[in-house]
């Protein structure tokens, strides 16, 4: 229900407050309402862009940010939203064009616009052209350590790492308590066999620092050698619990799977191996199961794709964003990869490698723990596309 007494501005701040919780539903019906009242605000039309774009509804995000442009031709946060869904489209001329637009319009002394900017091109896998964003963010606020690690991070995925961690390192320096930074930088020294300099930086990190299971991993490896402490040392609880808390509650999927699992090995104790019909009844559940999950969530997202759906022979196929294709199952497909990539490497490692390693290019968090979850968060991410 409209409120009359709420200026276009306030409209603005509560639905950016909400915006920045992550309520983008909530966000985006009270951005509707205040356009009701005030059709001519820009500040309301851009927030329904960036409501659109976190909610991945392009097209939508577009025709909002046009219309705000439409309105103002100058407004920065419009163009900056402009040129991300561009990006997005493919039309990736246009989208430099309107974030450079940003600094002929002088707008290259705002700080969180030149980081924001940078941000969405880094997504977008031009790395060397959000360098050049974040250095002008750095330019403005040298002492912000936010912007010197994302300077890291770029260096880091163009292949520099001697760089990268200098800048993460600098950052440090001006924010200890700067958690993001100290993780990155710890996953780097380790990756460069440091493995003091790992342990000593993961040792100034909480399990509520990570957002990914790769560093705690590492630290408890780590611990567990440097500090020979058994595997159920309390020392570690923390940390395992912090996996737990990672990992989420497991789906009817998992769970199917676990109890079925357990019954099929209690069987195969006590006669020797499965039946057939056992092999059969796990199949035909699994795939029924899966069906009416996937079913439930094409409906809710109004697609009619097949992309995602399980092919009935079980073998899927992946395209990389180099072109590259791989078939099989979904363990066997990981497996293609790690032997391409990083051959000898163990499976679940190599997983949360690429797991921070698509975190670092599109700031998006997938999961490691299992293949399938591993190929589809990367599609989710725009690492790769799932094509069966």
């Amino acid at each position: 229900m409209t409120n009359p007494f709420l200026s276009s501005e306030e409209y603005d701040e509560r639905a950016h407050a909400l915006y920045n919780e992550g309520q983008y539903d909530e966000a985006l019906q009270l951005l509707r309402e205040g356009l009701a009242l005030y059709p001519q605000a820009v500040e309301l039309h851009v927030g329904v862009g960036y409501a659109r774009l976190a909610r991945e509804e392009y097209m939508w995000a577009r025709r909002s940010f046009d219309d705000a442009l439409t309105l103002d031709p100058e407004h920065e946060d419009a163009l900056a939203g402009l040129g991300e869904v561009l990006l997005k489209f493919g039309q990736h001329d246009a989208g430099l064009q309107a974030f450079e637009r940003t600094i002929e319009l002088g707008y290259e002394d705002d700080v969180d616009l030149m980081l924001q900017i940078g941000r969405a091109l880094f997504r977008e896998g031009f790395v060397e052209q959000s360098l050049q964003y974040f250095d002008r963010a750095v330019h403005q606020a040298e002492d912000s350590a936010e912007a010197v690690a994302c300077i890291g991070y770029a260096q880091h995925r163009l292949g520099n790492d001697v760089e990268a961690m200098v800048a993460l390192r600098r950052s440090l320096v001006l924010d200890e308590q700067f958690a993001e930074g100290r993780v990155y930088l710890a996953n780097l020294l380790y990756d460069a066999g440091d493995v003091d300099g790992a342990l000593a930086e993961f040792e100034k990190t909480s399990p509520e620092d990570h957002w990914d299971e790769l560093g705690i991993w590492r630290l408890m490896e780590l611990k567990k050698t440097v500090y020979k402490l058994a595997d159920d040392d309390g020392e570690l609880k923390p940390w395992e619990a912090r996996l737990v808390e990672l990992a989420g509650e497991p789906d009817a999927i998992d769970e199917l799977l676990a109890e079925v699992e357990q019954s099929m090995l209690e069987e195969e104790q006590a006669e020797g191996q499965p039946s057939q019909g056992q092999l059969e009844t796990l199949g035909t559940l699994l795939t029924g199961l899966v069906g009416q999950q996937q079913a439930g969530e094409l409906g809710e997202q109004g697609s009619t794709s097949t992309d995602v759906l399980m092919a009935d022979d079980g073998v899927h196929r992946v395209i990389m964003r180099d072109g590259s294709t791989f078939e099989g199952t979904w363990e066997e497909i990981v497996q293609a990869l790690r032997d391409a990539r990083d051959a000898g490497r163990p499976l679940d490692e190599y997983m949360a490698i690429e797991a921070r390693r698509f975190y670092g290019a599109t700031g998006l968090r997938v999961a490691s723990h299992a293949p399938e979850a591993f190929l589809r968060g990367g599609a989710d991410a725009g690492m790769l596309r799932i094509v069966r």
